[in-house]
């Protein structure tokens, strides 16, 4: 039997979300917020918010403390290097558009980019783009059944062409960890520069990224129970040092001229104009709350939820659950009912899910499917959480067939 989260008090607006008699689970898209992050967006606000990096006064010293204090546990969260090797976005498409043109200049016609067939939107069009613009060949990584890259396929086609390796760590969409040892390890052997869209794994697994071994790692503030608009752009010291400036203005300048400019090196070299400031501050702040757990508890915890979810969805009849689901979330669809039709009961019984293609199209379509239920687990669900969804489901199973 699944014991209650011993987290969710930590998290108001699901008390409030009770009252409206509603069940969140839609994690993988956004998380609620706990009230660590609460507290210290309302004390930057309530206490003089102020600029960072520029101003001589207090305000301003407190405000830049706090937003390079986020930095150094960023480091520290990731096993960085170095606290300069975290550059502050204003998502992770945000940092990985920022690569997609602050490398671009790398590349020449003919070379080519390899993404895998899973990918989110946002770790697939910035490359597509750049390969059009540049002329570069775009190379899709297949998929086995169970929903992991193929590994023997890639390491056929990740050859001495490709110039970028760009791929999930945890799917979005499959719930499926991806074999990235074996596929960054060839890329660096062909000199690729390597990718890894961390915006679903770093909320289920803290991650190494010295023994991780990628150039780039990108991850969401707001899935990672923080606050919206922040992104991270984690790079390689050398690796970093190939990205060009791609916007301009604030405190990214070192000189200015009227004909000419230079241009600080990363990170602020890339944080141009005023960045988010209490979001930065705010994921600190949870960044802290979440060092404060026992992980071995969250993993535990997160993995028997997981199993009892997968476990009621293959108890069903007429349900089939895409791939293989290791953590986390899982995508289903069921036979002979639109997937917005499910989720409409659902919603009605005050269920929330997601429907649709999750921003992996291609995916999609590469599965003959135009959309599916995806469910999403996060430390503060429970068991209770998983019964009312279950109970929901099978009503509206019975309605619609």
């Amino acid at each position: 039997m699944l014991q209650p989260s011993p987290w969710r008090a930590d998290f108001p607006a699901l008390a409030t979300l009770q009252g409206q008699r509603q069940t969140y689970l839609d994690s993988a898209a956004t998380s609620q917020k706990p009230q660590a992050l609460l507290d210290a967006l309302l004390s930057y606000y309530s206490q003089g918010a102020a600029n960072v990096h520029r101003a001589q006064h207090l305000p301003g010293a407190l405000a830049t403390e706090a937003f390079e204090r986020t930095r150094d546990a960023l480091a520290a969260w990731l096993n960085a290097a170095s606290a300069q090797q975290i550059v502050f976005t204003h998502g992770a498409t945000s940092a990985l558009n920022l690569l997609a043109y602050g490398l671009e200049h790398g590349f020449q016609a003919g070379d080519e980019i390899a993404v895998s067939a899973l990918e989110h939107h946002a770790n697939l069009l910035p490359w597509q783009q750049l390969a059009k613009r540049r002329g570069l060949t775009l190379v899709i990584l297949p998929i086995t059944e169970q929903g992991q890259i193929d590994v023997d396929a890639a390491l056929q086609l990740i050859g001495p062409r490709t110039r970028l390796v760009a791929v999930s760590q945890l799917s979005n969409v499959l719930g499926t960890w991806q074999p990235l040892g074996p596929l960054l390890a060839h890329a660096r052997a062909q000199g690729a520069l390597t990718v890894v869209d961390g915006a679903q794994g770093v909320v289920h697994g803290r991650p190494d990224l010295q023994q991780l071994g990628c150039d780039f790692y990108v991850l969401s503030s707001h899935k990672l129970y923080g606050p919206d608009g922040v992104g991270v752009l984690y790079g390689r010291a050398q690796a970093l040092a190939h990205v060009r400036h791609w916007q301009f203005g604030g405190e990214m300048v070192h000189l200015a001229e009227y004909q000419q400019a230079s241009f600080r090196h990363a990170p602020l070299g890339l944080e141009a104009g005023t960045p988010p400031i209490a979001g930065v501050i705010g994921l600190g702040a949870t960044l802290d709350y979440l060092v404060g757990l026992d992980s071995a508890a969250v993993a535990l915890h997160e993995a028997r939820l997981h199993e009892r979810l997968l476990q009621g969805l293959n108890e069903r009849r007429g349900i089939r659950v895409l791939g293989a689901p290791q953590a986390a979330l899982a995508s289903f669809v069921v036979e002979g009912v639109h997937n917005a039709d499910i989720a409409h009961v659902l919603t009605e019984q005050g269920i929330a899910v997601r429907a649709g293609h999750h921003c992996a199209m291609p995916l999609m379509n590469s599965l003959g499917l135009n959309g599916a239920i995806r469910v999403s687990l996060a430390l503060y669900n429970d068991s209770d959480d998983l019964q009312r969804f279950f109970d929901a489901l099978d009503q509206g199973l019975e309605l619609l067939r």
